[in-house]
């Protein structure tokens, strides 16, 4: 079960006014819960129990802590929680207690069981974490799996959070005009889809010569600045069966994709395609390039879950933030089980404090 204690006082050196680069070192990632019925408050639980074997940077949890309580329990684990006011507090008591800043459900969490009493509770999380990022209290957002079928029953418009991040990168960083972009993101793969989550009969009609490049480009940023690549190489899918075949198969890969591979190389990235996405992935195609700009969702998000399911992280770029996710949905039938994996978790909270190291330059946690 879970035992609550208060949160420590905040260091003087993470309070505001102290250099960036200390800053940095000394505040968490913001951790949603994301929806209470899935598991992300399983995995969630398992990765805190785990910082120790994963050397994870703290993180303050924003969620309801007796939904927290209430699954560690079902799930047999001793668990003890700071409820934290401020989340540099996290920095303190992660090594002995589990940071939470305190978001209350409406509603009673059923694990597995969905209500939508608890939607707002659930982007009130999202908003919280961002919010905590824009002020200096934390220094990246990680998020738990969240139901948009759920959320929109409380007028959430968006189709996932990407659209929503971006629609929070205006609101609060002063973006006129964010472009987020998904990034999937393993050890084995890294590759982005242009168009996300629309119709596949729309696929076509979104693509753009103009919708390329500019993926291109701030995937080409990404990679330099959050990946560590000089000079980064990009492979482009084509859209149709063998990339279009001269025009037999479709025309898009050569009226839109090939002209803007073209305006990149014209630009100095080193962007080729479009290829025939069928022989794109195995591992010799794969040592040739640093990461794939696909054309539609499965078209990118296939090869990356056949590779490596467990360990894919879901990166957020093109934000004046950093954010990542664990590669998965709320898999509602699992949670309060036990059988809820934490790996992708645990890789997209270790992928966010690496990405936030390398982008601010942030010295040790």
């Amino acid at each position: 079960m879970i035992r609550s204690t208060s949160g420590p006082a905040v260091p003087a050196e993470a309070r505001p006014g102290s250099s960036s680069h200390t800053h940095l070192a000394l505040t968490p990632l913001a951790l949603t819960m994301g929806d209470p019925a899935g598991i992300g408050l399983d995995i969630s639980l398992a990765a805190w129990l785990a910082r120790d074997a994963h050397a994870l940077a703290p993180f303050a949890f924003f969620g309801d802590p007796e939904a927290l309580g209430a699954r560690a329990a079902a799930l047999g684990l001793d668990v003890p929680v700071a409820v934290v006011g401020d989340p540099r507090e996290a920095q303190e008591a992660f090594a002995t207690r589990f940071p939470v800043c305190a978001i209350a459900c409406a509603a009673p969490v059923a694990a597995g069981t969905p209500d939508a009493r608890n939607a707002r509770a659930v982007v009130d999380a999202i908003d919280s974490a961002v919010l905590a990022v824009r002020d200096g209290r934390a220094r990246a957002v990680v998020t738990n799996p969240i139901s948009k079928a759920v959320l929109m029953t409380d007028g959430f418009s968006h189709p996932g959070h990407t659209e929503y991040l971006g629609a929070l990168a205006a609101a609060h960083f002063g973006m006129a005009a964010p472009n987020p972009v998904m990034l999937l993101a393993s050890e084995e793969l890294r590759v982005v889809p242009l168009t996300v989550h629309i119709p596949l009969a729309r696929v076509a009609g979104a693509i753009s010569t103009e919708a390329i490049i500019a993926t291109a480009k701030i995937l080409h940023a990404s990679l330099q600045s959050d990946f560590g690549f000089v000079r980064p190489r990009i492979a482009v899918t084509g859209l149709n069966p063998h990339a279009g075949e001269d025009g037999r198969l479709g025309s898009e890969d050569q009226a839109l994709i090939a002209p803007a591979i073209a305006a990149l190389v014209r630009d100095g990235l080193d962007v080729t395609g479009p290829y025939p996405a069928d022989t794109l992935f195995h591992a010799a195609a794969r040592a040739t390039y640093d990461a794939v700009l696909a054309m539609y969702h499965d078209q990118a998000l296939i090869p990356i879950k056949t590779l490596a399911f467990d360990r894919g992280v879901n990166v957020t770029i093109g934000l004046p933030f950093v954010r990542s996710s664990p590669d998965h949905g709320t898999a509602f039938s699992l949670a309060g089980t036990g059988g809820a994996q934490a790996t992708s978790l645990i890789e997209a909270l270790k992928m966010a404090d690496a990405i936030a190291r390398k982008r601010f330059g942030a010295g040790a946690s």
